[in-house]
């Protein structure tokens, strides 16, 4: 009775509040149920994606050659392609970049020849494949199909994504493997916080201090090999490797947090980041090696004996295999290559730019030019590809990112956190080495990560069907305005993206910026 006395009375705002709900809190909006309608919308979109990127594929060439830096990589495949997988060319040094990109550049060549369709075919299969991945990948951020399918017109539409698809460079598999191990990210955030919904559920989720194991990730395994494919394509994976590490670590900590474990931090630590650093660091590193095992296998590959040849003493390193100590002396030269390939002091690159101009996409590239002919009805017609970032989307990244940033620190938007963290990867590891040379085309995995950025805004424009008729209605139509906008866009670059023949007059009028020409 005593005890029952002198129990303080609850407090009555306390008592207003509505109970917490940790199981919904860690499952958040299900999924849309129109499973059937999300995938046709993904397929319809895919086919969209593979008519355009894969019509006219063959063209441009300098007759019969690639184009640009195809000129690099092309060749490089196609010795790929006799050899076996490796290149060995020792008149042809400039080999700085991993194998994979320029293996799958060979399958198309394999399939179709040494011509353009050949060395483009892989680049065409990647950017396709894109588009359905952001598809997916924005129809479970929002939980929405529609916003889903605005994400890959978006992508569609998009001047970067569409020209790289139709090159025979490597960066458009950095875009597409990177972005694969982010969408993988997305499904094990949802089956983490499924898997700790269940403990909640059953109440033992917090008879630990640290909250319980959640057993083997397989969509984080899944991302630790896109992340090892796309280290294995250009060196720049490790920043992936880097972002998404960290971003794994956040999400489970927010995870854990929402589960009501009592020691979050301490519980990821202990439970998730040995697991963590398993499936995003050690394990793309061991695909990053497994992705020269043509090299390894061979004997004429470049530099495949650079330590015998150059009489290294192995010193400390003695204990490690000699294939490897040349791989590793071999990456040396390498990394001296790309720190020493500075910008000209007086003799720039004429279509070079700096990382500062590209979200907005002040400084495109010029890949082919040819004029002088008369097939336009002109004396002055024009064919020539640019690679522009569609202005109706790319000049509103300095926006998303502002209001992504709010939204991220102010609002604790999971959403906006996580496509930052994508695009930011992409970007900001390039602020290391002002002085190097750099291009627009280096911006390429950065444009999945807008679109979706630019998908959630639209998505809160849009509005919540709950919030009546008129306000739905009219956000309707603002969203559906801005994507006729990004559609009407891309149709007017189509003929500097894609080598139509124009008039001088027509190719003038497609270059809206003094810093375009």
């Amino acid at each position: 009775m005593t005890a029952l006395l002198t129990r303080p009375s609850p407090d009555p705002v306390e008592s207003l509040r509505p109970p917490t709900d940790r199981e919904a809190t860690l499952l958040g909006r299900p999924m849309p149920s129109d499973r059937l309608r999300g995938w046709v919308v993904t397929i319809v979109l895919g086919l969209v994606a593979a008519i355009t990127r894969f019509q006219n594929l063959g063209f441009p060439t300098d007759k019969g050659t690639p184009i640009f830096d195809e000129k690099h990589y092309v060749p490089q495949a196609w010795q790929m392609l006799r050899n076996g997988g490796f290149e060995d060319n020792a008149g042809y040094e400039l080999v700085v970049h991993p194998p994979l990109a320029k293996q799958l550049i060979s399958l198309g060549e394999w399939m179709f020849g040494y011509d353009g369709w050949g060395w483009r075919f892989s680049s065409a299969v990647a950017g396709t494949i894109i588009v359905v991945l952001t598809v997916r990948a924005a129809r479970r951020l929002t939980r929405s199909t529609l916003l889903g399918g605005i994400a890959g017109i978006l992508v569609v539409c998009d001047g970067v994504l569409f020209l790289q698809s139709r090159m025979g460079m490597l960066d458009i598999f950095i875009a597409l493997f990177s972005f694969a191990a982010f969408a993988c990210l997305l499904v094990d955030r949802d089956q983490v916080r499924q898997r700790l919904a269940v403990a909640v559920r059953e109440g033992w989720a917090d008879e630990s201090p640290w909250g319980p194991r959640l057993g083997f990730r397989w969509w984080r395994f899944a991302s630790g090999v896109c992340v090892g494919l796309t280290f294995a394509v250009k060196w720049s994976g490790l920043y992936y490797m880097a972002f998404f590490g960290l971003l794994v670590v956040g999400l489970d900590v927010a995870a854990r947090r929402a589960a009501g474990v009592p020691r979050p931090w301490l519980g990821t630590l202990r439970r998730d980041v040995l697991p963590a650093l398993w499936a995003m660091v050690a394990l793309p590193i061991i695909i990053y090696l497994a992705s020269w095992w043509s090299w390894f296998a061979s004997e004429s590959a470049t530099d495949r004996h650079y330590t015998e040849i150059k009489d290294i003493a192995p010193g400390f390193w003695g204990w490690v295999p000699a294939g490897l100590r040349s791989l590793g002396d071999y990456s040396m030269n390498v990394l001296h290559f790309h720190e020493t390939l500075l910008t000209p002091k007086n003799d720039p690159h004429p279509w070079e730019s700096k990382p500062w101009t590209w979200p907005m996409g002040l400084r495109p590239m010029l890949y082919y030019y040819e004029s002088g002919t008369s097939t336009c009805g002109s004396t002055d017609c024009v064919q020539a590809t640019m690679l522009i970032g569609t202005p109706a989307t790319w000049w509103l990244a300095g926006p998303m990112i502002g209001w992504g940033l709010w939204r991220w620190v102010f609002r604790f938007d999971w959403r906006y956190a996580v496509v930052l963290v994508g695009y930011f990867a992409g970007y900001l590891p390039w602020f290391t080495n002002i002085d190097r040379q750099m291009y627009f085309f280096y911006a390429t995995p950065m444009a999945p990560f807008l679109a979706l950025g630019l998908t959630l805004a639209l998505g809160q424009i849009l509005g919540s069907a709950r919030r009546g008729f008129e306000r739905r209605g009219t956000g309707l139509l603002v969203v559906a305005l801005y994507v006729g906008l990004v559609v009407a866009n891309f149709a007017w670059l189509w003929p500097i993206l894609n080598g139509d023949t124009i008039s001088g007059a027509h190719w003038q009028a497609e270059l809206w910026l003094p810093s375009w020409r």
